[in-house]
């Protein structure tokens, strides 16, 4: 039996993001941060300013005008939204990265990216503000099955097959199988990597959201997402899907169960042109 801490430190491919990333999100905190220092640090990067500035200027942001530098850029999103873009962009290619033997990398992106769409459209009609944060959560949702398919791709191959055959949450078969489930898996990564606490919180929490605590909101809106992309994977109904969804969290975050169809729609509207942005091997 392995645990989600022992999973994560055996993995070099995944050890640490860039070192660009962690400079540039201390500029950021910095009280008198700037912002030619934050958009030195990531032109000096080619990789990183090509990915913000196609990302600033898709329809994701809508931005009124073309945004040509990252100097500019930065004013337009705020501080926040640039953190949030810059580890959307760094995650995207630590993604890029890894290739497990038993997994399809392809249906994997697709699969996060739909998670973080639905994620960042629940966000807004529910009012939330942590919309960019959501987006990131839920391209980082299942980062764990990474770690796992990378050190024990045999149990974790095992896990799968009994839960598809079965009616057992495949979390609960990997905690029985494996001995750490995916969502310990990927919070244990988030505090390896020292993101913001928030992630660790509600990636650790996503298929239970009542004990995410003050996250418990983000958590509940992670879990609808997540539905919707297995949804996809699993070529289900809007009616099967609803089934993975406790009730009681529609009345929580203040939806009404008829929108989860309209929500299908519409992340699978912009599902090619974002995985394009993000995921180019993908699309």
């Amino acid at each position: 039996m392995h645990s989600a801490q022992e999973l994560v430190t055996c993995i070099e491919s995944l050890a640490a993001l860039p070192s660009v990333y962690y400079r540039v999100r201390e500029q950021l905190e910095l009280p008198d941060g700037s912002i030619r220092k934050v958009a030195s640090l990531i032109e000096a990067d080619p990789a990183l300013t090509a990915g913000v500035l196609r990302l600033v200027n898709s329809a994701f942001y809508g931005l009124s005008r073309k945004v040509e530098s990252v100097e500019q850029a930065i004013p337009v999103l705020g501080f926040r939204q640039t953190h949030e873009l810059v580890l959307a962009v760094t995650v995207s290619s630590v993604f890029d990265g890894i290739r497990p033997q038993h997994m399809d990398m392809r249906r994997y992106w697709i699969g996060c990216m739909i998670t973080a769409l639905t994620a960042r459209e629940l966000a807004h009609l529910t009012c939330n503000p942590a919309a960019g944060r959501l987006f990131v959560v839920g391209l980082l949702a299942d980062i764990g099955h990474l770690v796992m398919y990378q050190t024990v791709p045999e149990l974790t191959i095992a896990a799968l097959t009994e839960a598809d055959a079965g009616k057992e949450p495949l979390f609960e078969v990997e905690r029985r199988i494996v001995g750490c489930d995916s969502a310990e898996v990927g919070a244990a990564l988030m505090d390896y990597w020292k993101l913001p606490s928030s992630f660790a919180e509600i990636i650790g929490e996503q298929f239970t959201p009542r004990l995410a605590g003050k996250h418990a909101a983000e958590t509940e809106l992670l879990h609808i997402a997540l539905a919707v992309s297995m949804a996809d994977r699993y070529d289900e109904s809007s009616e099967q899907a609803l089934q993975r969804i406790d009730p009681c969290i529609w009345s929580n975050v203040g939806l009404n169960l008829g929108i989860f169809s309209r929500i299908r729609e519409t992340v699978e509207m912009s599902l090619s042109s974002c995985i394009g942005m993000l995921f180019p091997k993908a699309a």
